[in-house]
């Protein structure tokens, strides 16, 4: 039987990974043992599409990643970062819902480190042009799961991976954790 979700393995980390988007936020916890082995232990979708009101959206993202921190009890958290959007608004909408993962992340003092979507593709499936399928693939064969993704789960499990794979090669080439994170 796994560990509970609030019991950690001794020399393991718990990454939060979220890809944020104001209709859908995929959302997932994995945890990376002392040996560099990769674990599922949760992802979803948040669906908040169907609110009236754009405000009403942005509480149930942050509603719904504090539940999920609260039980999982990650100690980092990785988003993608806001690409191009195809019009202001979509963007403007983005980066919203970023803001309110982000901050429901920060309000249980986890580190958020941001990663380009070319640079999460390149982590997981080997390049940075990859497609979604391929995406969900690759995530699915690294943390050995049988059942097809929900794509937006996918992707934020993908951010996971990225960022696990970004900070042990970091702490493998001994640069601290707070050497390796963007400045802006």
């Amino acid at each position: 039987m796994p560990p509970s979700p609030q019991s950690p393995v001794p020399g393991s980390i718990r990454i939060l990974g979220i890809d944020p988007g104001s209709v859908r936020t995929g959302v997932g916890v994995i945890e990376v043992g002392g040996n560099g082995t990769l674990r599922c232990l949760h992802h979803c979708m948040l669906s908040v599409g169907g609110e009236d009101e754009f405000p009403q959206r942005l509480a149930r993202i942050y509603d719904g990643l504090l539940a999920i921190i609260d039980q999982y009890h990650p100690a980092e958290a990785a988003i993608e970062r806001v690409f191009m959007a195809r019009n202001a608004d979509s963007a403007l909408k983005l980066g919203q819902a970023r803001g309110a993962a982000i901050c429901a992340a920060v309000s249980r003092a986890l580190s958020v480190r941001e990663y380009a979507p070319t640079a999460i593709k390149q982590a997981v499936v080997g390049g940075g042009r990859a497609d979604k399928s391929q995406v969900q693939h690759m995530v699915s064969v690294l943390l050995g799961l049988h059942q097809r993704l929900q794509a937006d789960a996918a992707d934020a499990l993908a951010v996971a991976i990225a960022h696990a794979h970004t900070r042990e090669g970091a702490q493998r080439i001994g640069i601290p954790a707070t050497a390796w994170r963007r400045r802006r």
